[in-house]
């Protein structure tokens, strides 16, 4: 029989819970515990993907052959390999970040030619300049909302029509090319946004009953998230925006909006595959 680490990491769950929990207040620490566990799970590429960027940025050798950048794109393609071999990831979620990868860097290499930032170290492995394993950071994104959607078992209420959510995410990908030659139209797809996903509801089980959450307030922690993510990319010179070209300093939270409006477009990718209908009530 081939070992599962998903239904080996659940057992251990449930023989834990019935170990620790006998009442609510130990329900309430061991819930909030598996919360925080499952989560760091969902980001674990993501997770991995800044530690190597840090890592090689404090402690990367400057006399090799081998750039930097192309040595992190060689660790980002080992431990996607290494992910699926070991079951880790499925093959759909393997095929959502694969997409990803495209969409993402498709748009770095528009974004880093019209100046919006850059990528202040040498690489061989490279597209029109762009290192190639900005993709796989654009794809963390995706493998976090794909693995987090299985883990915590997500369900819905009012969950919007696919249609709808992928006309928004195409204009969403659209702007963030347009808006540097015509009238940036991001205002007008936060407020369509808001309307579509704002009377949304999430359910999410981290241990045995699912909870609740607004789908917008979800959204907007995880935008929140990424925000913090980029400022530990750009201060391990990931890569720049031109305004730490002096030295490095937070990146504007105005940039929270971009990152909602492009966890939009994973969201719409993770959604198109799973095509979540509206829950059933929990018995």
């Amino acid at each position: 029989m081939q070992f599962n680490p998903r239904k080996f990491l659940h057992d251990q769950r449930a023989k834990l819970h019935t170990r620790f929990v006998k009442g609510w207040k130990s329900q309430f620490v061991f819930e909030f515990v598996t919360f925080g566990i499952k989560q760091a799970w969902a980001c674990l590429f993501g997770a991995l993907m800044l530690a190597i960027l840090v890592v090689t940025f404090l402690f990367y050798p400057e006399d090799v052959a081998l750039p930097r950048y192309d040595f992190v794109t060689l660790c980002a393609i080992t431990i996607q390999v290494l992910l699926l071999l070991l079951r880790l990831e499925t093959l759909e979620e393997a095929r959502i970040i694969f997409i990803f990868h495209i969409v993402g860097t498709v748009m770095e290499v528009f974004k880093t030619h019209v100046g919006s930032w850059i990528y202040p170290e040498f690489s061989y492995l490279n597209i029109m300049g762009v290192p190639m394993f900005s993709g796989f950071m654009y794809a963390s994104v995706g493998s976090y909302i794909a693995r987090v959607w299985r883990i915590f078992d997500f369900q819905f209420d009012r969950f919007p029509a696919l249609k709808w959510q992928v006309l928004l995410a195409v204009l969403i990908y659209i702007n963030f090319f347009t808006h540097h030659y015509v009238p940036d139209i991001r205002w007008a797809l936060f407020i369509a946004s808001f309307g579509l996903y704002g009377i949304g509801v999430i359910w999410f089980k981290a241990d045995e009953k699912h909870r609740w959450m607004p789908l917008l307030l979800g959204m907007f922690l995880f935008s929140l998230f990424i925000w913090f993510a980029e400022n530990i990319g750009t201060y391990a010179r990931a890569w720049s925006y031109p305004n730490q070209k002096k030295g490095w300093h937070m990146v504007s939270f105005n940039k929270l909006g971009a990152w909602y409006l492009l966890m939009i477009i994973s969201f719409v990718l993770v959604a198109c595959v799973h095509k979540p209908t509206n829950r059933e009530v929990e018995k």
